[in-house]
């Protein structure tokens, strides 16, 4: 990934609001990042810290009602993803973005072979017929380790396994070969080897086509192991963003510490307990006035609940939204 390079992906400001019975949910709070050609990007934090919403707002993939994507902008291809027309989207999440959700067996439809579910973005939008669609969809599912592909193509969902099942939803995702690959916690339902295939593959699969990648997660211990840069998010907000190698080495936000604590570590006693971060995260029923994380933290003072601090730069591409200035903490394995 060359430095300077002219992102493929330009967020910038994006606020998403939740119109609910009981009062907005201000779920994305003025978010901004960018994204290199080729780079993976790992994207963390808690359930409900805007990690999924941030995403599926990009692309036009959530339900409006009651999500209402109130401001920003999303720089793609030389426009606005914002103020496209619904067709338009259709046609950058068919082909140029594409999108791994966490359940394959909730994503794929039970109805329809895996063949015909590939075939169909084939046809859609690359203008395949029926004879090329059918080959291609077969040198997919032998791209993503499917053995026997060109039989399973006339198999349906429930015939495969839980780990197949997310190689075929990878399969579908890289289709028409895109330039954005989108994962939303694709090996959170998975066992632990089988998310260790999964894994290996999204490398191997990014050495060869050479795409940009998010990955979605609340596990550091893989964004560790794959990503290139990470932003952390909280209550709807990045809290912070560096190369992995920064990150582990010289996490700024109490929360980022907090998370890495909680990585158990293959070093410690059997009988010590797992570090857990106290405390429950916002509900966000109104833009943050204050530090969203200041009821959770150890290091809290007075400005934190009297503002809410914008991202400043402490490092090398390093950013932390953050008024405590740390003292280094030691290098995390």
């Amino acid at each position: 990934m060359p430095d300077g390079a002219v992102p493929v992906l330009d967020v910038k400001g994006l606020k998403t609001v939740f119109r609910t019975r009981g009062g907005d949910v201000h779920a994305v709070n003025s978010v901004s990042f960018d994204l290199k050609p080729g780079e993976l990007l790992g994207v963390v934090g808690e359930s409900g810290s805007g990690k999924s919403v941030t995403m599926m707002s990009l692309i036009g993939l959530l339900p409006s009602p009651p999500a209402d994507v109130r401001d920003g902008q999303v720089l793609f291809g030389g426009a606005d993803l914002l103020k496209c027309s619904p067709e338009h989207l259709r046609a950058v999440r068919g082909a140029d973005i594409g999108f791994i959700f966490q359940d394959p067996m909730t994503s794929l439809n039970p109805v329809f072979t895996v063949g015909y579910q590939i075939m169909e973005p084939l046809r859609e939008h690359m203008g395949l017929d029926k004879v090329g669609a059918k080959r291609r969809a077969q040198e997919l599912l032998e791209l993503v380790g499917i053995p026997d592909a060109k039989r399973r193509l006339d198999d349906y969902p429930h015939q495969f396994s839980g780990g197949m099942r997310q190689r075929v939803m990878i399969a579908i995702a890289l289709a028409c070969d895109p330039k954005v690959l989108i994962a939303d916690e694709p090996t959170t339902a998975l066992d632990v080897t089988i998310q260790a295939q999964i894994l290996e593959l999204v490398k191997e699969l990014r050495q060869k086509l050479g795409m940009a990648i998010v990955w979605i997660t609340h596990d550091l211990g893989v964004i560790a192991g794959i990503a290139d840069r990470v932003i952390v998010m909280y209550g709807g907000q990045i809290v912070e963003q560096a190369s992995v190698k920064e990150l582990f080495g010289h996490p700024r936000h109490p929360y980022t510490r907090a998370l890495l604590r909680t990585i158990p570590s293959v070093r410690g006693e059997r009988t010590a307990k797992l570090n857990v971060i106290e405390g429950q995260p916002p509900i966000l029923s109104a833009p943050p006035a204050a530090c969203s994380f200041r009821a959770r933290c150890p290091h809290a003072f007075d400005r934190c609940a009297r503002e809410n601090p914008a991202r400043r730069p402490v490092g090398a591409a390093h950013d932390v939204a953050c008024f405590w200035d740390p003292a280094p903490e030691p290098a995390h394995a």
